[in-house]
This record gives structure tokens, C-alpha cells and sequence, in this order.
């Protein structure tokens, strides 16, 4: 049963590796990678001098550091309030609803921003104009889109993860909360003294392996909703979003194996990180 993972994972993630060697050349697709002339660091030098690494770096993890606390904390949340319900089909019906936009692709989501947030006919501007304002120019601020981002991150991916947290909570054996209750503790009591610590475990783990990604941003959910409208990257690029423009626009193959082995090499070393420092603390919650 494991024979088709291991395959996979051998193909694509242990015998590309030595095409990380195109970080360190001057890539020439007629030479190939192993015979276009060795650069060394300059690809890196090059990205740090001009800023965009920093820039980029920076713009990833504020927003997925963001990303992890908003979700972690609203699926807890939701998950306790779930499993509180007692009506097992109003439970079922508000599971679904809140899961359903997990299951929208991320095109649609961009629909959706475009459609409200358009100049000319766009939902919010058109209640602007007929209250008497003006028309607030969505596309040419990027000071809110950061806000606009996050929100429709997690209307889109807190349903999904709520359910890892609801198994959890699903899984807590009632002859713990049936001893609280005898105890003569409350509803409230029972949720922060047996429930959210018993969630514990379940949070570091699914925390550790977001920090692996931590530099890894959802290039759908970005590309979607900005496209290429450069007045935006300011405060909405990231490192996905630069490396496919330098794929797609000018062909920099060498830049983006760059930024894209640097984007490997610091969630490595991120993890490791975390997960020696969880270790000391609380062994068992480690991922090894």
C-alpha cells in the first residue's frame, strides 16, 4: 500500500534534486544544466542586491504567519462551537455550509473579488455612487489588499481545517467530560479544562507542518485575485507569484531555481528549528 507514495515521492522529489544545480549557472537551454557556465552565488547576490528578495521573503511570511494564526484559531473556535450543537441536523447543515467554499476554485474566488471591488461596475462602488460618494479605487491601493487577501483566505480554507480539529475534539473519550461534569464543571469549564488542552497535540502538529511551508504562499489564491497588476506587488508579492513572473515574463530560469532552492532550504531549516525547540519542551507533540 505504501509502494505507490514512495514511487512518487522518488520521482518527483528525489531525482529532480540535482536540478537545483541550475541556482549556481548562467542556464542556457541549448548547453543544458550541467554544462551552462558556473556562476556560484550571483544568481543570489543578484536577487539581494536589488531587494527583491528581502521584499518577497518578508511579504510571504507576514502573510502566512497571519495565515497560521487567524485559521489555527478560527477552526478551534468552530470546531468547539460544532461539537457543542446538539441538533444533530442544524450540526450537518452548518458543517456543510461552512466547509462548502473549500470546494470553490480559487478562479471563482477572483470572480468574485473582481466583481466587487471593480472601478467602474464593481458591487461596493456601485453602493458608493448611489449613496452619494465617490468611487474608491480598489486596484491602485495596495495598502488594502493585504486585508482583502487574508480575509479571503480564510472564508476559503478554515471549513477544511476545522475538520481536523472536530475529528480531534470527536475523538476525546466522554468519560472525561462525564468526570468534569461530576466534578461540577461547566459547560465553559469543560471547553478551556478538557477540551482545548487535549487539543494541544493536534495544534503543534498541524502548526509544525504549516511552518514547513511557511515560505510557500497559495499562488492561486495571490495570483488570482492581484493577476499582474504591478501597482499591487508592493504589498501583495510573494515568492510563487515572482518566480512564475520570472518563469513566464523573461524566461529567468537561473533567478527562480534560486529563489525557489532558498524558499526549500529556509522552511528545512525552519522545521528543524521548531521541532527541536517543541522537543525540549513537550516531546510528545514532536514530529520526530
Amino acid at each position: 500500500m505504501l509502494l505507490p507514495a514512495i514511487v512518487y515521492f522518488i520521482i518527483f522529489s528525489y531525482v529532480t534534486m540535482p536540478g537545483a544545480y541550475v541556482a549556481f549557472v548562467n542556464y542556457n537551454p541549448n548547453k543544458g544544466i550541467f554544462k551552462s557556465d558556473f556562476v556560484g552565488f550571483k544568481n543570489f547576490e543578484f536577487l539581494i542586491k536589488n531587494g527583491d528578495l528581502w521584499r518577497i521573503t518578508k511579504n510571504t511570511l507576514l502573510y502566512n504567519i497571519v495565515f497560521l494564526i487567524l485559521s489555527h484559531s478560527l477552526q478551534i473556535i468552530l470546531a468547539i462551537m460544532l461539537s457543542e450543537i446538539m441538533n444533530k441536523y442544524f450540526k450537518k447543515i452548518s458543517q456543510s455550509v461552512i466547509l462548502l467554499p473549500h470546494f470553490i476554485s480559487y478562479v471563482v474566488v477572483g470572480v468574485f473579488a473582481y466583481n466587487f471591488f471593480n472601478f467602474d461596475n464593481g458591487f461596493i462602488n456601485s453602493i458608493l455612487v448611489n449613496l452619494g460618494m465617490e468611487r474608491f479605487p480598489f486596484y491602485s491601493n495596495p495598502g488594502i489588499w493585504k486585508y482583502i487577501i487574508v480575509f479571503f483566505y480564510i472564508w476559503k480554507t478554515t471549513g477544511y481545517g476545522m475538520i481536523v480539529y472536530l475529528a480531534a475534539i470527536t475523538g476525546i473519550s466522554g468519560e472525561v467530560y462525564e468526570a468534569a461534569y461530576i466534578d461540577g464543571a461547566s459547560r465553559f469549564q469543560r471547553i478551556c479544562y478538557v477540551t482545548i488542552p487535549l487539543l494541544k497535540q493536534t495544534f503543534v502538529l498541524l502548526v509544525l507542518f504549516g511552518l514547513g511551508g511557511i515560505l510557500r504562499g497559495s499562488f492561486d489564491l495571490f495570483y488570482n485575485l492581484i493577476g499582474t497588476n504591478s501597482l499591487l506587488y508592493r504589498q501583495t508579492d510573494i515568492i510563487d507569484t515572482y518566480v512564475y513572473r520570472s518563469l513566464i515574463g523573461s524566461f529567468n530560469f537561473a533567478s527562480s531555481a534560486a529563489v525557489g532552492l532558498y524558499q526549500s532550504v529556509f522552511g528545512l531549516i525552519l522545521v528543524l528549528t521548531i521541532n527541536l525547540i517543541v522537543r525540549k519542551i513537550e516531546p510528545e507533540s514532536a514530529l520526530f
